[in-house]
Formats: C-alpha cells, structure tokens, sequence
C-alpha cells in the first residue's frame, strides 16, 4: 500500500503530468456539470416516468453513453456518439474517395483538413439526431410542457451546440490532458451510472424482487469478464527484427535484435464504441418517428440492445471495424518500406514485398481470432445478464460492451500516466513487466 502511496505522490512531482492531471479533471467536471443542465421546456418528472415505463430500453442504453444526460434532456443528450459516428462515416470515405486519402497521407497538414471536415459532418449529424430526439420527446404527452416551433429550434440548437462543446472537451483532453479524451468522455459517462446502478440493486434487494445469489453470480461473472478483457487487450504476437552491422566513423556497430509487438487486438476499444455508434444512429432515429411511421416502430424494436437482430449485428461490427482500423493504423506496406530504410529485417524474409506480404499474413491470422473474441466478450455478459433479469442500471453497466469501454480506456490511462513517470525515472504502476498500451 505504501508503495501505491508514493506511485500517487509520484504523479504529482511532475509538474508537467500534474498539470495534464488537473486539467484533465477540470474538464471531466466541467462535462459533468453539463450533464445536469436541461434544455428549456422539459418536464422533469414527466420524463423520468417515461423512462421508468419504457424499462430502459434503446433510451436506457442511449442514456449509458451520455451518462445520464438524456434521462434529464440536457444539452448533451447525444454524449459525444455524432463525432464519433462522423470519424467512422470520414474513414470510410477515405477508403474510397481518392482526395481523402491523398489528405490523409499528408502528415499533419492532411490530418487537420480531415479533422475540419470531421466537425462539419459532426454538425449535421447533431442536427437530424436532436431533430428525431426532439420529435420523440414531443411525441409523448406530458414531457414537453410548450411542444411548439420554438421548443424545437431551442432543443435543437441547444443539443447541437452542446455535443460540439463535448468534441471541443474531448480534443483539449488529447492535446493537454492525459489519453484519449474521447474514449475518456464515455468512460466518465459510462462510471457515472454506477451509483444509479447500486441503487436499482439495493432497492430491488430491500423489496426482494432480486435474488441474493443472482447477484453474487453476476458479480462473479463480472471479475471474469474482467480478467479476459485485460487478457485480450494485453496480448500480443512479437515479431523478430534484425538490424544490420552499421559504420560510423572508425566504430562497428553490431547488429541490434529487436521485435515488432503486433497486438492481438491492435485497435483496442475502437470497434466497440464504432459498432455502438453505427447502431444507435439508425435505432434513435427509428424509434423517435416510430409514433408516426409504423415501419420505423418496427425496426427500432428489431434493433433494441439484446434482441437477436442487434446482437448478430452488432458481433460483425466488431469483427468488420476491428480488421478495417486494424489496416489503417498498421499497413504492413508502410512497416515493410520503412524497416528497409533503416537496414532491419525479418530473419528468413526478404525485405521489401515478402516482408509486407509476411506481416499481412501474420496479421490477418492473429486479427481474426482477437475479433472473434472481443465480440465473445462483449456479447456473453449482455446475454447473461438479460437472462438473470438483473436491474437495467445494473445490465447496462455489466454488459461487454460497458465492461470494454471502461477496461479498455483505463489501461491506456494508466499507460499515458506510467510513461510520463518512466521518462522521469519514476517507478510506473507495476514493478514487473510494464503495462502495454494501446494506440486509440
């Protein structure tokens, strides 16, 4: 315990990591306070009723991602979902749009425009989906106290603006902060629901609608999960590297040894929360006009959180966004010519078109595995979960996909905040063998 008190103390010694600390809580506050600042014209009570009637649902798993914001209709109902919906949508284009990939491929300069256009389509994402949100609150007699023109153009501008302010949030965190700030921003909302979620379970266990022991094996089945996702997120493949003899001077350098670590899954918590988000789009839309169309009222309950059409869907999402993130962050060509520039190579492989036709290989055998288990992960605990009919808090927070999410982004914390140590020559988190993080 000692020894955690002084890696603690350690954190803030460094001048450098302790202002990356602070702000990056200060902007965590200023994200929680958002969470509880409604849009004008709202029924509170009357919102909370609909949501105790509905049981949770899409609007409870939606409510999860936004930490609670869309069960009060604040200004940050749609959580940071749009900008991350936007990022998957500019990929994609990238792909297939020649002009977008030569952008991409122009280093920093390149990456802003890609950015700037990212924003642009956050925008009019936030529209149409504050749009439907407003149309469904609407819809429901009682919630909206004045459902006229003017509550509309409020709730949208006020949602819309609210999730640019949550991508401004995010960026600051990524630049200033410690990790990931969008990955940090669902983490807190996804952390913020648990004490909700204790006390469904405490209030069901007092009139006794849960059973003790459901609950100690739910609680079993979460340290597991636990254990396999860090298991999964940690592990990798390490490919041997050669360097040749170098000259410098009168001086022979011998040859180096050292190894490519190709994770067994690269991409870490990012097919998660792009399968989530390319879900949620559609299944928000659907059910807020679902009152007027009856085909869309359909499909929303066809794509709610733990029916069969979801969870299929959902699983090869995962599998589909974990090896096309994979290709964009690892491109065996790149490592291939760039492993060539500096006079390495693989032991037995000719360098050039055999070495990037060998790291494709070995990619493609460990990717399929690790995707396969990742979407295992998440899907087993939601399936479980629903049938011991535990408390919908308590679900959605034990769930793969929350269990992920908030593993996932607290391992690269840990790693951002252990090599800002290490570098100071600072003892990291754990004494044997460091942590291995993740590029999100």
């Amino acid at each position: 315990m000692a020894e955690r008190g002084n890696i603690a103390l350690n954190i803030f010694r460094i001048p450098e990591l302790r202002r990356r600390v602070f702000f990056t809580l200060l902007m965590l506050v200023i994200f929680r306070i958002g969470a509880y600042i409604p849009v004008p014209g709202i029924d509170v009570v009357a919102l909370e009723r609909l949501f105790q009637q509905t049981g949770g649902g899409l609007l409870g798993f939606l409510d999860l991602f936004a930490g609670g914001a869309l069960r009060r209709f604040t200004i940050f109902s749609l959580g940071i979902m749009p900008y991350i919906t936007s990022s998957i949508i500019l990929q994609l284009l990238t792909v297939v749009i020649p002009a977008l990939e030569r952008l991409s491929k122009e280093g920093e300069v390149g990456r802003k425009k890609i950015q700037q256009l990212t924003r642009v389509v956050t925008v009019g994402i936030c529209a149409v989906q504050s749009y439907a949100l407003t149309v469904f609150m609407k819809s429901n007699p009682g919630v909206v106290v004045n459902p006229g023109i003017g509550f509309t153009i409020t709730a949208i501008v006020g949602i819309t603006a609210g999730t640019i302010f949550l991508m401004w949030i995010g960026e600051q965190i990524t630049e200033r902060g410690i990790g990931n700030g969008i990955s940090l921003l669902i983490f807190i909302g996804i952390v913020a629901r648990i004490p909700v979620a204790f006390k469904q379970v405490y209030d069901h266990l007092k009139i006794g609608d849960l059973n003790p022991v459901v609950l100690i094996l739910s609680l079993g089945i979460f340290v597991v999960i636990v254990a396999f996702v860090i298991l999964e997120q940690q592990g990798q493949r390490r490919i041997p590297i050669q360097h040749a003899k170098k000259i410098v001077g009168r001086k022979v350098y011998s040859a180096q040894a050292t190894y490519i670590p190709l994770k067994i899954n690269p991409s870490g918590v990012i097919p998660i929360i792009f399968a989530s988000s390319v879900l949620l789009f559609p299944a928000q839309i659907a059910q807020s006009f679902g009152a007027r169309i009856p085909a869309f009222d359909k499909l929303a309950a066809l794509l709610a959180p733990g029916r069969v059409l979801y969870l299929v869907l959902y699983a090869l999402l995962i599998i589909f966004f974990t090896y096309f993130y994979t290709q964009i962050q690892l491109n065996p060509i790149d490592i291939a010519d760039n492993l060539k520039k500096v006079g390495g190579y693989i032991p037995g492989i000719r360098p050039g078109a055999n070495t990037a036709a060998y790291l494709q290989k070995v990619l493609n055998r460990i990717v399929l595995p690790g995707s396969i288990f990742l979407a295992m992960i998440a899907l087993i605990p939601t399936i479980i979960q629903r049938w011991l009919n535990l408390p919908s808090a308590m679900a959605y927070l034990m769930g793969g996909t929350s269990l992920l999410i908030m593993v996932g982004v607290d391992l690269d914390t840990m790693k951002q905040i252990e090599s800002h140590l290490l570098m100071r020559h600072y003892d990291g988190f754990m004494k044997r063998g460091k942590i291995r993080g993740r590029n999100l």
